[in-house]
């Protein structure tokens, strides 16, 4: 069985680079996937799908949640190791309730934990838009992406917490200290 964790956080909280060093630190046992990057390789394979999500992502809005899951899935079933790291899911109450029940109806992936990497909006602001990557790194855009990511999150956080779920890890540290205790935490919670 697949063990997934999910790895959530602000634009700018280092989910995704946290998430990266712990699966080249575990390679043999542990693959990251971003929900990003998922959909930009959809993006740059120039399918009418791939075109849609551009468009949508351009504006800092949120991709569909038929595409998004149907992405997720489909990375978890070619998972090639059994501890699945994904950041950037869920985004939306939506994306969370229909994991849920994606996850609810088959046996061969468990949701262990959810990750919150959390840090305030001043640091998310200051790291996004200091590194200023692309087009979709400006204030307004980066105000639309923290306004989304904010939305949801109380009620996010409130339906993992209830589970049993949600673990939060302070994000306002250097790299190596939050992948350190990161990855501990994910390995010492894997059955198995």
């Amino acid at each position: 069985m697949k063990q997934l964790f999910l790895i959530i956080g602000a634009p700018g909280s280092g989910k995704t680079t946290d998430a990266q060093a712990i699966a080249k630190r575990n390679a043999d046992k542990v693959v990251h996937y971003s929900t990003g990057d998922l959909l930009r390789e959809e993006v740059a394979s120039g399918s009418e799908r791939g075109k849609v999500i551009g468009s949508i992502i351009a504006k800092g809005e949120l991709v569909p949640l038929d595409i998004v899951v149907q992405t997720i899935i489909g990375a978890l079933a070619n998972a090639p190791r059994d501890i699945v790291l994904i950041d950037g899911y869920p985004r939306s109450i939506e994306q969370m309730q229909a994991l849920h029940t994606k996850l609810a109806e088959q046996t061969e992936v468990e949701l262990v934990k959810v990750i919150e990497v959390a840090v305030s909006e001043q640091v998310a602001k200051d790291r996004v838009l200091g590194r200023a990557r692309g087009a979709d790194d400006d204030v307004e855009v980066f105000n639309n992406r923290m306004r989304v990511f904010l939305e949801p999150l109380a009620e996010i956080r409130a339906f993992y917490g209830d589970k049993g779920l949600l673990h939060t890890i302070n994000g306002e540290r250097t790299i190596e200290e939050i992948v350190e205790e990161m990855n501990t935490y994910v390995l010492s919670q894997v059955k198995g």
